[in-house]
């Protein structure tokens, strides 16, 4: 096989795990927050689902623990990146900005707790993406 027919076979496989690397990083994040979402749900620490709270400390809570999971997809995302990881980081947090975005947009039209919260989350999810990708690739040099 010639070095050009290599590398273009390459290349599908590396944007592939491109992908499969920002896309389980966001899946780390969103599994591991609505799974503990819904475990202090049924413990009854936050009311039923669909119910507004606006309790300063439950939101607190859930921003704290949503954070750390949002570092563990960075770490994640780098972790499993083909090469430059911190450049998958870096998509995973446009991406993640993006979408925390439109979710402030959506949390205005909707009551579901105070407006600050949706805001914090779409202002340190990147950031803390971005705090995980960079522990990663301390730790490994890569």
């Amino acid at each position: 096989m010639s070095t050009i027919a290599a590398a273009g076979s390459a290349q599908p496989r590396r944007l592939g795990r491109s992908i499969l690397a920002i896309f389980a990083g966001f899946v780390v994040v969103v599994v591991l927050s609505l799974g503990t979402d819904e475990v202090f749900h049924l413990l009854k620490v936050y009311p039923p689902w669909g119910v507004p709270m606006y309790e300063p400390g439950l939101n607190l809570l859930a921003l704290t623990y949503r954070g750390i999971f949002t570092m563990i997809g960075g770490y994640v995302t780098a972790y499993l990146a083909p090469s430059s990881p911190m450049k998958h980081v870096l998509v995973g947090c446009g991406i993640g900005l993006v979408l925390g975005g439109l979710g402030v947009v959506a949390a205005t039209t909707a009551d579901l707790g105070p407006i600050w919260y949706p805001v914090a989350v779409a202002v340190t999810g990147p950031v803390l993406n971005w705090v995980g990708g960079a522990v990663y690739v301390r730790r490994t040099g890569g």
